[in-house]
């Protein structure tokens, strides 16, 4: 089985497995500067929340790496502007907004430290914000695996897994965990349009694990489901709201109404960084729309014809009505939301 390290950062250097060019080959994509980190978040080199956070996080190391050696007032003011810059890599995942306010607070408050401490203060919250998302990855695994049957057939939508954390997986990771209890379970992973990342990395990782699985269409899972050959769904979240209304992959929303129809058990597994306490509901998540050619190509392929128009939203929002349970390290939340999400702030 071949070790997944979505990323590690040696020698003042973040190295990212670069997930544009799985399945078929596994390549490093080398952060020397913020601005890599910015280009690799943006260009989806990293996906999935608790990655890109803990990417944005060494993007900011990789900034007070390249301007410690100025003064003091410049060096801040050059943080500034990394600080901004990585914030801003994409919109909709808040465990990058939350990283970076960790690190704009920990400069704040050791201001007058001189640069190299603070380059130092930075490096190692990094490192205890990537060892601290792996215990809780396994943290959730444990917690969702309790409400995973035996012989359970499962659907998941994206990939929540390793390859969107620093390892082991959020929504993945319970499919893990339940797989080393040994409950014979099996898996149905969308595919997931329109960069196939179900169909390309989880796929990829339920091999490696060795997994009983099939990938179908996005399109196929509401006839599994009407025809009960689904027993629980698993999926991550970007940002949830204090409702509980999430933020996930486009798709999302549309499996959860079905879902709720057909009385098959909707969960959400994600950290509690991933919780925006700032937000009500998910009229305020804003979702980013991206590059019309990730529909009108495949892997370079154009198939939709020239002027065509594009709707491409990266993300949707499905409403708290339609989850069962929202499985995070500290817990399971359930109904009523709004409630139980406000115990943990």
């Amino acid at each position: 089985m071949v070790k997944i390290k979505t990323l590690e950062f040696i020698d003042e250097k973040l190295y990212l497995i670069d997930q544009r060019k799985l399945p078929e080959k596994v390549e490093i994509f080398l952060c020397e500067t913020y601005k890599d980190v910015d280009f690799a978040i943006k260009d989806m080199v990293v996906r999935g929340a608790p990655a890109i956070g803990v990417s944005g996080v060494y993007g900011v190391v990789l900034g007070a790496k390249e301007f410690k050696h100025l003064d003091k007032e410049t060096f801040l003011d050059k943080m500034e502007v990394v600080l901004n810059i990585l914030n801003k890599s994409r919109p909709t995942a808040v465990n990058l907004m939350w990283g970076i306010t960790k690190m704009k607070e920990l400069i704040e408050k050791n201001k007058e430290k001189s640069t190299e401490e603070i380059y130092v203060l930075l490096k190692e919250e990094g490192d205890r914000i990537k060892e601290e998302d792996i215990d809780i990855n396994r943290k959730m695994a444990r917690y969702g695996n309790t409400l995973v049957p035996e012989e359970a057939i499962i659907l998941t939508h994206c990939n929540a897994g390793a390859l969107a954390t620093v390892d082991y997986g959020t929504a993945l990771g319970v499919i893990r965990e339940a797989h080393y209890s040994n409950k014979n379970i099996f898996v149905y992973a969308d595919e997931t349009r329109p960069r196939l990342q179900g169909g390309k990395l989880t796929s990829w990782e339920l091999l490696q694990e060795g997994i009983p699985s099939k990938v179908i269409s996005d399109s196929a899972a509401a006839t599994l489901i009407r025809d009960k050959k689904i027993d629980l769904i698993l999926v991550g979240a970007d940002r949830i709201a204090t409702n509980g209304d999430t933020a996930n992959k486009i798709g999302t929303f549309m499996l959860s109404v079905v879902a709720k129809t057909y009385n098959v058990p909707f969960y959400i597994v994600a950290p509690t960084s991933t919780i925006d306490f700032n937000i009500e509901t998910g009229k305020d998540i804003v979702i980013e729309e991206r590059n019309s050619e990730e529909i009108t190509y495949i892997e370079g392929i154009r198939v939709m014809p020239e002027g065509v128009q594009v709707y491409n939203p990266a993300f949707d929002v499905t409403p708290e009505e339609n989850i069962t349970a929202i499985i995070t390290e500290k817990g399971i939340i359930r109904p009523p939301f709004k409630e139980n999400i406000l115990k943990l702030k």
